[in-house]
């Protein structure tokens, strides 16, 4: 009999429900919350008042869109962990109602496991294992991919996260929210060979970029004198604005270069580590044409086999929930039905 699962996610800012039979996806739907710009950032309280008033339509919209009625959904996923709370706990506890009105299995899915699986909806036959460069705005991991249901985190972020370091620098360039796009825009018109920033040297497979960001920081405020804090290079604000402005491609191209660079040196020594030449990206910094490039052309000059997500399943969205939950539904990996219950999706 075919398997129906209906997926509901809501982690952070966009309301999404997608419904997938036999691991191919019918619909795929996605309400974005907009206020967010406003503020720099996503605001958790207006993200989770903004679920409420989402998530019934787009749950719908799904159904609608897929063919499919709600008494032949054979279960329902969601999203679990990790995400803003508040966020969370509407797409859970409506996936928990749901799932106890129909009397259906509830799957609680990790949002990190989701997003590496996301390359399974267009590539079913991707070989295991492989490794899979996950990288997002708040997660930047390598992780060992035996199967779809058992995963092994070998490298992550030390302190700051890559899509956190493509923000942070694009609001330092006075970028409007969010910025890591409009810093991958400005770098197809500039050099990354312009300036160069330095590359942490930290040992093993994890990554770091708070120090790159400091040293982003210091070089604006110097107006491109210098990466370490000098009071005396200091330049005036006015100073710092021109500089910026004059070099905006450049900065960006040499940023996005530095942070692709980063995550692409610790790609190919967790593959010389672990003899596994099968490689995947993941998660919305795959979006990223920059790191989309960088990827290929190393999998290209490697020989090594690589997988991308194409745009619509790198950021957040329900297909990769309902992919998850499909192969989750195969092992038999069911969530308690408690509304109190808070235990963590594992992956």
């Amino acid at each position: 009999m075919p398997v129906c699962i209906l997926a509901i996610e809501s982690s952070c800012d966009e309301t999404a429900a997608a419904v997938c039979v036999d691991g191919k996806i019918l619909s795929n739907e996605i309400a974005t919350q907009v206020a967010h710009a406003n503020f720099g950032g996503v605001v958790p309280e207006l993200a989770s008042r903004a679920h409420l008033q989402h998530i019934v339509p787009v749950v719908a919209l799904a159904l609608q869109k897929s063919g499919v009625s709600l008494d032949t959904v054979d279960a329902i996923a969601y999203t679990q962990s990790p995400g803003l709370i508040g966020s969370l706990l509407v797409g859970g506890q409506f996936a928990k109602s749901l799932a106890l009105s129909l009397g259906k299995p509830l799957i609680a899915v990790h949002h990190m496991q989701a997003h590496v699986l996301a390359n399974l909806i267009e590539h079913p036959q991707l070989s295991f294992p492989f490794l899979c460069l996950t990288v997002s705005g708040g997660h930047t991991q390598l992780v060992k991919c035996d199967s779809p249901t058992r995963m092994e985190v070998i490298g992550e972020t030390i302190d700051d996260a890559a899509g956190e370091a493509f923000d942070k620098s694009a609001k330092l360039l006075g970028l409007p929210y969010p910025g890591g796009p409009l810093i991958d825009q400005y770098a197809k018109r500039g050099r990354g060979d312009r300036f160069a920033f330095p590359e942490p040297q930290i040992a093993g497979l994890d990554f770091s970029f708070s120090g790159l960001k400091t040293s982003i920081l210091y070089f604006l405020q110097n107006a491109g004198k210098s990466h370490a804090y000098h009071p005396e290079l200091i330049a005036t604000p006015e100073e710092q604005r021109s500089f910026i402005e004059t070099n905006l491609p450049d900065l960006c191209a040499s940023i996005q270069q530095r942070i692709v660079s980063i995550l692409l040196h610790k790609l190919k020594k967790a593959v010389v580590l672990t003899g596994i030449k099968n490689i995947a990206l993941a998660g919305g910094v795959s979006a990223n044409s920059g790191l989309r490039t960088g990827i290929t052309e190393m999998a290209k000059l490697n020989h090594y086999t690589c997988t991308i997500p194409s745009l619509p399943y790198c950021t957040d969205n329900a297909a990769m929930i309902a992919i998850t939950g499909y192969h989750k539904y195969l092992d038999k990996q069911f969530a308690s039905l408690d509304i109190r219950s808070s235990a963590k999706a594992t992956w």
